[in-house]
């Protein structure tokens, strides 16, 4: 057989696998634009459904009918398109998921298959329930710390009034939430009116950053089966976790306290819970070590007996050397 008929063969599961990636990548780019075309369909209700955070707390201000605002012909429908997006890269995850399972499934041990499909399906249900929390819990806290500043002239004149004795200025109005922040009949009005991408931008950062973030426990959990982390590592670099979270705090929310110490006390609490669920894969992978024969807690106590009674045989050794040689040197 020549050379080249060896190179030919080698070659050849190759691009067995480089077609194989290319049917999968078709499958899921199409996947995900007929993800984008459903989600497009119905991106003004999910639109609506994003923006109730920030309608809810201008009502709470006092703004009886919220009103946004777009500033370029094209705003609107990129806004829609943003949302498709997202949403139908969501809608298309399973498919794309299942290609990518199908793709690495035929290199995997039955053993490895069954560790690894779980997480498959644990990954989208972590992000389902860190973006949910972001909606739920950490917009509309953002949204109350970010527009009750607009507030805080409004509340100032009131106090000036009640202490100097007078009313407040009759162009203090806080019947558009608290967002007319005039104190003197000549000053200038300053009234919030919210572009819709802005306000859009803030919900989505706030959704992707913690369905990211919820995707921890899901990472490490895996690598520890893999054998690359430890529970007792893990432990060990706490101190440096905590710094990288209060960077990634930092970075990925808005310049206020209360999202960042959220976002810290959260994704610190699913680092803690993924110390526990790696000791929990490595103790049950110790346990299947040892019901298989691989670990004999026998040989463990007879390696430490032999350690001892090398330690004793080297003591006697010393104690018979220096009787030897004595107090004055060695015997002549």
């Amino acid at each position: 057989m020549s050379q080249s008929d060896n190179m030919d063969d080698s070659t050849a599961p190759l691009i067995e696998h480089l077609t194989e990636l290319r049917t999968r990548l078709i499958r899921a780019v199409l996947a995900f634009l007929v993800g984008i075309i459903l989600a497009f369909v119905v991106a003004e209700p999910i639109l609506q459904f994003l923006l109730v955070p920030i309608k809810n707390t201008l009502i709470e201000l006092g703004d009886a009918a919220p009103t946004l605002q777009y500033t370029s012909p094209q705003e609107y429908l990129f806004t829609l398109f943003r949302i498709s997006m997202v949403f139908g890269f969501a809608l298309s995850f399973p498919v794309i998921g299942y290609q990518l399972w199908r793709f690495v499934a035929p290199g995997l041990y039955k053993q490895e298959k069954n560790a690894f499909l779980p997480f498959l399906v644990a990954s989208p249900l972590m992000f389902l329930l860190g973006a949910s929390f972001a909606h739920f819990v950490v917009t509309p806290l953002a949204m109350a710390f970010f527009l009750g500043f607009a507030d805080v002239s409004s509340i100032f004149a009131a106090i000036l009034g009640g202490a100097v004795g007078g009313d407040v200025p009759a162009d203090v109005n806080v019947a558009t939430g608290g967002l007319d922040a005039a104190v003197a009949d000549d000053s200038v009005r300053i009234t919030f009116f919210g572009k819709v991408n802005e306000s859009l931008d803030i919900t989505l950062k706030f959704i992707m950053a913690f369905g990211l973030c919820f995707q921890l426990p899901v990472l490490l959990t895996l690598m520890g089966k893999a054998g690359l982390v430890s529970a007792e590592g893990l432990g060990n670099v706490r101190k440096y976790a905590v710094v990288g979270i209060l960077v990634l705090a930092a970075l990925v929310t808005p310049p206020d306290v209360i999202t960042q110490g959220i976002l810290f006390v959260v994704v610190y609490g699913l680092y803690e819970i993924s110390i526990f669920l790696v000791a929990r894969v490595e103790k049950t992978r110790e346990a299947k070590l040892r019901a298989d024969g691989y670990y004999d807690d026998e040989d463990d106590l007879g390696d430490d007996l032999d350690d001892d009674l090398s330690d004793e045989m080297v003591d006697e050794f010393d104690n018979d050397l220096d009787d030897s040689l004595g107090e004055d040197g060695p015997k002549k």
